[in-house]
């Protein structure tokens, strides 16, 4: 009956991307990233772990759906260090969520820039496999969590149960964060950031001057340059910024409007009255 189950849910995920235009890859991650949340939220109630948030791609598409980026890693904050977080996390892995299990593979690889390790967990529905998802284990302790209801869909149509909050990064922090990589010394693969700060900010969804007194504190913290940073874009951005606006959507998909817009948003930060 098991493989039956999963057998059947395989044809529904096909069934349901197609019926809302959505790329049946995608919408798998996401069934694997809210089971995931399933169980960090089980392993807080339950006391395995005390605190957890998102970040990054992951806490942008839990918020926004499919109006943000897709990303393929699930970015997750745990406390202790890097070895405490393993831990905590083989731990909470060892809860289920509905009919899916997990398993965390053996292999770590250790991110030379930031206190954070990669790993992978393979997701199992039933008997069958899933996926396997990648996940950057990064330290807890940010200033601002948000609790957000996940705006993505099909997993009702799925099915299949969904969480009903998860913890993200507080947004005006994560925006702070995007801006201090995106315009920093090791900005060199950071183009998608712009775009998600001019995601939030077209959302309406942008607080300028709670994002400012972010932003300081964490310009101040990691003292590679100064806020407010120079607003100019480097040139070879501009094809990545071109197709990934298109590709998404947004009112501006040329480069020079990408590139005002962003200076736009910028100044509106770096102006506001910080509280």
């Amino acid at each position: 009956m098991s493989a039956k189950q999963a057998e059947r849910l395989e044809k529904t995920l096909a069934r349901v991307a197609r019926e809302q235009g959505l790329d049946q890859e995608r919408l798998r991650r996401w069934v694997s990233f809210l089971a995931l949340c399933g169980v960090l939220e089980q392993a807080l109630e339950r006391g395995v772990i005390d605190t957890y948030y998102l970040k990054g791609g992951v806490a942008m598409e839990l918020r926004f759906a499919r109006a943000a980026r897709t990303t393929k890693d699930f970015d997750l904050g745990l406390e202790g260090n890097r070895q405490e977080r393993l831990r905590r996390l083989e731990d909470l892995l060892r809860l289920e969520f509905d009919a899916f299990t997990f398993r965390l593979k053996p292999e770590i690889h250790e991110m030379e820039l930031a206190d954070t390790v990669r790993v992978e967990v393979a997701v199992q529905y039933k008997t069958r496999a899933w996926q396997t998802v990648e996940i950057d284990l990064g330290p807890g302790g940010a200033r601002e969590v948000d609790l957000v209801e996940p705006a993505i869909t099909g997993l009702a149509e799925m099915g299949l149960p969904i969480t009903p909050h998860v913890r993200c990064l507080g947004l005006n922090e994560q925006v702070a964060q995007k801006l201090h990589a995106c315009t920093g010394p090791q900005r060199k693969d950071r183009a998608r950031d712009v775009l998600d700060i001019l995601l939030v900010d077209m959302l309406g969804q942008l607080d300028y001057a709670r994002t400012r007194a972010a932003a300081e504190r964490i310009f101040a913290e990691r003292a590679t340059h100064d806020f407010p940073p120079a607003a100019t874009l480097p040139p070879e951005w501009g094809r990545e910024l071109e197709n990934l606006a298109q590709e998404l959507g947004y009112r501006t998909t040329d480069r020079e409007g990408i590139q005002t817009e962003f200076g736009g948003v910028l100044q509106a930060i770096t102006t506001a009255n910080a509280t």
